[in-house]
């Protein structure tokens, strides 16, 4: 599979990707910029995603009706991201409209006017998304996870913030903080669909060459040293014990991660996958449960999450854990890894066919790579792991020392806090 990339450097840093698909009638174009809660200190925490808001809130000239209906008019769709280490504002609309989103995109991103009663409102708004999360707790127990693997790190932070920190942010720290981060060289423009690429060069030479600003300054890292604890549990009166593993381990730029992809999706990815049949298809003790990774610059995660009944919790953790050591101590099956290469580039190849899709995949190999990666380079990588590949990697990083436990459940209290304390002497 190759997709048709191009991408020109402007004068002032700012790289123009296009991923051309002549069959599909519309285009998904996004600004990304390199900036987001891992970059922030911790009185800014939720800042980059305040500003996310505060873009669609008005311009200089556009009201912020004026913004939903110049694409929502045209019949397309507007929105917008924040991640640790990205923000992206994006459209989706017929390809005979794109010179028009992409003149609201670069207007929201250069000039929002960050009124004092857009950002007295939006601060109402966010201070109830945080809460509306924290009322959900299959996203309350992640933030939690987090909190104790970088524990005092910002990727151990909130992307929304704290209602404290969202409070205290002024009109003038959104400026400082845009004018810092918004920068051309971490910054990139990019399109999929029916596209022409050097026309949309020149288009946003003329829209954004102009722009200046400053380097912000590099997120901080993740070492050795940055504190990982064991354990944290929250009473909270809900009907399900929610529970979040999460084993820290290398980061993005690692060669193990195609490994590591296979290793997630043999233990918890699909219905086919070891944990779902283990926990909920043999004891029926879960209806969800899954892994997940998340790979950053510097360091990552392999997630396990489940919901189970509150007496079902510690029968379902011992079985988690048995079968996360199992990866270490039997290779897995020929058919096994065939099933999970399938799978996973599988769903790479279905995951590519929309313009949406290729945006966001050029965006995120230039951002984190800086190159294109064609999708055969991943599925080749993919097929070289071995089952020995497999067992090496599970004993390299599915280790006690990686693991962290977090649960929120109605009778969470020391008892279960202890139970999960013992986790990584469970898994050893």
């Amino acid at each position: 599979m190759k997709l048709d990339l191009q991408t020109t450097r402007l004068a002032n840093g700012l790289r123009v990707a296009t991923a051309a698909m002549p069959a599909v009638e519309s285009v998904a174009l996004g600004i990304f910029v390199g900036a987001g809660g891992r970059h922030e200190s911790a009185a800014q925490s939720g800042i980059s995603h305040f500003i996310e808001h505060l873009l669609f809130k008005g311009t200089t000239t556009r009201s912020a009706r004026a913004i939903s209906q110049a694409i929502e008019g045209r019949g397309g769709y507007l929105n917008a991201y924040t991640q640790e280490e990205s923000t992206c504002y994006y459209a989706h609309i017929a390809a005979t409209h794109q010179a028009e989103a992409l003149d609201l995109l670069a207007d929201m991103f250069l000039h929002p006017r960050f009124a004092p009663a857009d950002i007295k409102k939006e601060r109402g708004v966010i201070i109830e998304e945080i809460e509306m999360y924290r009322d959900q707790p299959q996203q309350h127990v992640q933030e939690m996870l987090n909190g104790i693997l970088w524990a005092d790190h910002p990727l151990g932070r909130s992307l929304t913030g704290t209602p404290e920190t969202v409070a205290a942010l002024t009109r003038a720290d959104f400026f400082a903080y845009k004018a810092a981060r918004y920068a051309p060289p971490v910054s990139l423009v990019v399109f999929a669909g029916q596209v022409e690429h050097a026309p949309l060069v020149a288009s946003v030479e003329r829209l954004l060459g102009g722009l200046r600003a400053r380097k912000g300054p590099p997120a901080r890292a993740v070492t050795a040293r940055t504190p990982q604890r064991d354990a944290v549990a929250l009473a909270k009166e809900i009907e399900q014990a929610h529970l979040a593993l999460g084993l820290r381990l290398f980061g993005r730029h690692d060669p193990r991660k195609y490994a590591l992809k296979l290793l997630s999706t043999v233990l918890g990815e699909n219905m086919s996958s070891r944990l779902f049949q283990v926990v909920r298809e043999r004891h029926g003790l879960a209806y969800s449960i899954h892994t997940a990774l998340e790979l950053f610059h510097d360091t990552g995660m392999l997630e396990i999450s489940a919901g189970v009944d509150v007496e079902k919790f510690p029968r379902a953790l011992a079985l988690i854990l048995a079968e996360v050591a199992r990866l270490r101590r039997q290779p897995v099956g020929p058919a096994e890894l065939r099933r999970a290469k399938d799978y996973v580039t599988g769903q790479l190849r279905i995951s590519l066919e929309g313009a949406a899709a290729q945006m966001a995949w050029a965006a995120d190999n230039l951002l984190n790579f800086d190159r294109f990666i064609q999708p055969d380079e991943v599925i080749a990588a993919l097929q070289r792991v071995t089952a020995d590949d497999l067992q090496r990697l599970a004993n390299e990083v599915l280790r006690p020392e990686c693991l962290s436990a977090a649960l929120i459940a109605p009778t969470a209290g020391p008892a279960e806090l202890k139970l999960l304390q013992t986790a990584r002497a469970r898994l050893a």
